[in-house]
């Protein structure tokens, strides 16, 4: 359940850079800059996003403005990127139980 994040890979001239368009928003206007080893604390979409792309390894560095994801490599090599940026708002996946009605009705 929950919506898949479409987006469109452009090239960059600079090996090792890549550029993802997304179908939607995740800074509004504001700039996040994020390197690797840096401590992320914040719970917003783009903090959630940068943790799972940091956790694939082999990233150097993450920027966010607006819909544009532009990710430094530290090598060329890239495992599963486009699935992680995919998933970010998908949040029933196959293992996770779905709750009932009254565990729905518990959180509230």
């Amino acid at each position: 359940m929950g919506q898949p994040v479409t987006f469109i890979r452009s090239n960059s001239p600079r090996p090792g850079v890549v550029r993802l368009e997304l179908n939607r928003s995740l800074t509004g206007m504001g700039h996040e800059h994020y390197v690797a080893g840096q401590d992320i604390h914040a719970d917003r979409p783009p903090d959630i996003l940068a943790k799972r792309i940091f956790e694939l390894g082999n990233v150097a560095s993450i920027h966010i403005y607006s819909s544009m994801l532009t990710i430094t490599l530290a090598t060329t090599e890239q495992r599963d990127l486009e699935q992680v940026v995919s998933g970010l708002f998908t949040y029933y996946v196959p293992g996770v139980e779905i709750p009932d009605d009254e565990e729905l009705m518990a959180m509230v």
